[in-house]
């Protein structure tokens, strides 16, 4: 644990500090094979500070997704569809270490277990903080939910952007990525068309 004295208030960094010192070694000897001068003044903290930026973004390797959700259930006879939508994505392409970002929509049918919503965000941002592809982000979201749960179904739809197809490559900046999952109640079409309903549509 790092704290820093900056302008009257502390500010507490939690970094390995031998992982970001190994790290930054890296991120030098990058900068100086792309051609620029490491020693140049807007350079001189870079190779530190994208080293700690790059294990903020790929925390969730630290987290337990699972535990999060059994840290919260609770018996409840609810049985209709619980919907939690537009929860913010933001992760990191394991192919070109680029970010892709968008939105997750997620739904469950309870049987006999809810969790606490706050959770459902939370395991979100476990699994994306790490490398990944947004195929995989999709099934280990809902697999996640289902094995904590054990609900009648679960419904998982991710719409996301690719830097790694706006900025390099095929360079199309207005494409949106969509991966769906689900299983059990939602294998049905009604049921599966009733959550895509409730996620596209403002509820007034």
């Amino acid at each position: 644990m790092i704290a820093k004295e900056l302008n009257g208030y502390e500010k507490i960094e939690n970094y390995d500090e031998e992982a970001v010192q190994i790290m930054a070694d890296n991120y030098r000897s990058i900068i100086e094979n792309i051609g620029e001068n490491i020693y140049r003044e807007g350079l001189l903290k870079t190779p530190e500070r994208a080293a700690k930026a790059m294990l903020y973004l790929t925390h969730g390797y630290g987290v337990n997704p699972l535990e999060i959700l059994k840290s919260a259930l609770f018996t409840e006879n609810h049985q209709q569809m619980i919907v939690v939508k537009d929860i913010e994505v933001y992760s990191m392409c394991e192919h070109h270490m680029l970010p892709f970002f968008g939105k997750a929509h997620i739904a469950y049918i309870p049987n006999g277990k809810i969790v606490g919503l706050s959770k459902i965000p939370r395991i979100v941002d476990a699994f994306s903080r790490r490398m990944q592809v947004q195929e995989r982000l999709t099934d280990e979201i809902k697999d996640c939910i289902q094995e904590a749960l054990n609900p009648q179904g679960v419904a998982v739809v991710i719409e996301a952007q690719h830097m790694c197809m706006c900025m390099r490559g095929i360079q199309k900046q207005n494409s949106v990525t969509t991966t769906s999952s689900f299983n059990g109640a939602f294998e049905k079409n009604k049921t599966r068309k009733e959550f895509i309903s409730l996620v596209s549509n403002k509820l007034s």
